[in-house]
């Protein structure tokens, strides 16, 4: 069955970016000149998603808002025949989103079932915004053809320091194909002693029909709250799931210097002002 459904989680507090965030949604904060949710649903789109369903939160209405038309931006727009800009402004209103609440923040794992009525039994992907990532296959497109291939769950992966592992769910592989495993078990946040690898889940993932019924029966874990990667360990168990070691540049940018470096990455590759950012980080002192 073909991918053609996305639900992209975006209620969280942003905590790491306050007081930014204290009235902007994290993922509004801007890579250049678009937010960064702009980034993952542009690369839904461009993996041929078709109907987008976002998970937010009470305080995230500029979300909403910047995905609708803005009716007065667009008349001034026109008026003063500033074709490019307008035509952006009404492409973004043109995207098929839906958007549900989650009422209580009970976990990542909580956040996905508030899809659930509108992903019925379809495979999806799944996006964490927080992970930009720069390819030039799409990430999730990368994910989608392994699941056509394959038609079980695909998780992204990427390698990550030993030091690291700590700060992610950490699969324990078996090699498959080239960059492709078998998931034999994936612990959160593992020790240094526990993790069996050190190939980390990513915010990128397409999930079969049976993930939804194993999530909805995943007991609360840490904090009394509902996770997916504790329904994916289940799941391993029950079926196979894989993981593909993507190819292509991940930013985190649910932190502030990840943040920054994406949009200094970003920015560079733009031929408007990269050559000009570039002059500028060159005449910086790093003293």
């Amino acid at each position: 069955m073909t991918v053609r459904k996305a639900v992209i989680l975006a209620a969280g507090h942003g905590t790491r970016f306050l007081p930014a965030t204290k009235v902007v949604p994290k993922e509004m904060l801007p890579l250049v000149d678009a937010p960064v949710i702009q980034y993952i649903v542009e690369e839904a789109i461009a993996a041929g998603i078709q109907q987008i369903v976002m998970v937010t939160a009470e305080p995230k209405r500029a979300i909403e808002d910047h995905f609708d038309h803005a009716v007065d931006l667009e008349q001034a727009l026109a008026e003063a025949g500033k074709d490019k800009p307008l035509q952006e402004v009404r492409r973004l209103a043109d995207i098929d989103l839906v958007f549900v609440r989650q009422k209580e923040r009970r976990g990542n794992g909580h956040a996905v079932l508030m899809a659930r009525s509108i992903i019925g039994d379809d495979p999806f992907a799944l996006y964490f915004p927080d992970d930009v990532i720069v390819s030039q296959v799409p990430a999730i497109k990368q994910l989608m053809d392994v699941y056509d291939r394959l038609g079980h769950s695909v998780v992204a992966v990427q390698e990550v320091p030993t030091e690291q592992v700590t700060m992610y769910g950490v699969i324990e592989p078996e090699p498959v194909e080239d960059r492709v495993y078998r998931v034999k078990r994936i612990i959160e946040k593992p020790s240094l002693e526990e993790a069996p690898s050190n190939l980390a889940t990513v915010g990128r993932f397409v999930l079969g029909p049976a993930a939804l019924p194993v999530l909805e029966a995943t007991p609360p874990g840490r904090a009394g709250e509902i996770w997916l990667m504790d329904a994916l360990h289940q799941l391993a168990q029950q079926e196979p799931v894989y993981a593909l070691q993507f190819e292509g540049q991940r930013f985190d940018t649910g932190q502030p210097l990840g943040l920054l470096e994406a949009s200094i990455a970003l920015g560079l590759q733009r031929e408007d002002i990269g050559p000009e950012l570039k002059r500028f980080l060159k005449s910086l002192s790093l003293d």
